[in-house]
């Protein structure tokens, strides 16, 4: 009888467990598609003012914004700073996406990876949520397979620059991270169904760069692979 008289404290305690974590879900495909949005105004805004290829600078500015945004993820200005991210690696994409739609391809290239980015994003996250599994133990393979792709690519760079190239190399790059960040999707949506994120800013920055990082990939394999 003791041990009956705990029962309604933990069901209470695990609702709201549950109510929280649903919170941080609502909140972060809520700010996951506005950010989304101010990313494809700001691409739409650097294809209109024909901006050239920008290289690294947008990408350290966006590196060092995600180290101010885990400082302030608690605070309004961590919100404000989100959009500022997502805008900087937008506009960036400018560029690139405006390379892609002068080519004989055209716009066909742009859409279906569009399309597919959108494909891989809803179809996994909705597996995750819908099947309640805990991806977690994926979390090991995913960041060895980011780090050996980080160190592929960044050895393909420097023998780049003493004319070394292997041919090929870069379109199995951009394969390996589509397959990389779809496991990362699930892992991250799995993190906020089981309570492992719990700061939806944090959550949707993570979201966002599986999807940029898919879109980008896949435009450079369906670039390789057209026509073109």
């Amino acid at each position: 009888m003791e041990d009956a008289q705990f029962i309604p404290g933990r069901e209470m305690a695990s609702a709201g467990a549950v109510a929280a974590r649903n919170k941080v879900l609502r909140n972060t495909y809520l700010l996951l598609s506005l950010t989304l949005l101010f990313s494809a105004a700001m691409t739409s805004l650097a294809i209109a003012m024909e901006v050239q290829y920008l290289g690294w600078i947008p990408l350290l500015i966006a590196f060092g914004l995600l180290f101010v945004i885990s400082r302030m993820r608690n605070s309004v200005w961590g919100l404000l700073l989100v959009f500022a991210f997502t805008g900087i690696l937008g506009f960036s994409l400018g560029p690139i996406v405006n390379y892609y739609l002068q080519t004989s391809a055209g716009s066909q290239v742009v859409i279906t990876a569009a399309g597919l980015t959108g494909m891989i994003f809803f179809s996994l996250s909705a597996y995750a949520l819908l099947s309640k599994k805990d991806f977690s133990f994926m979390s090991g393979f995913l960041m060895t397979g980011l780090w050996v792709v980080l160190g592929t690519l960044l050895l393909s760079l420097l023998g780049g620059l003493f004319g070394f190239y292997i041919s090929g190399l870069h379109l199995a790059i951009s394969a390996a991270i589509v397959i990389l960040m779809s496991g990362f999707i699930l892992y991250d949506t799995s993190r906020i169904l089981h309570g492992g994120e719990t700061n939806y800013i944090m959550a949707t920055v993570s979201m966002y760069l599986n999807i940029y990082n898919i879109f980008v990939s896949l435009l450079h394999i369906l670039g390789v692979t057209s026509d073109d």
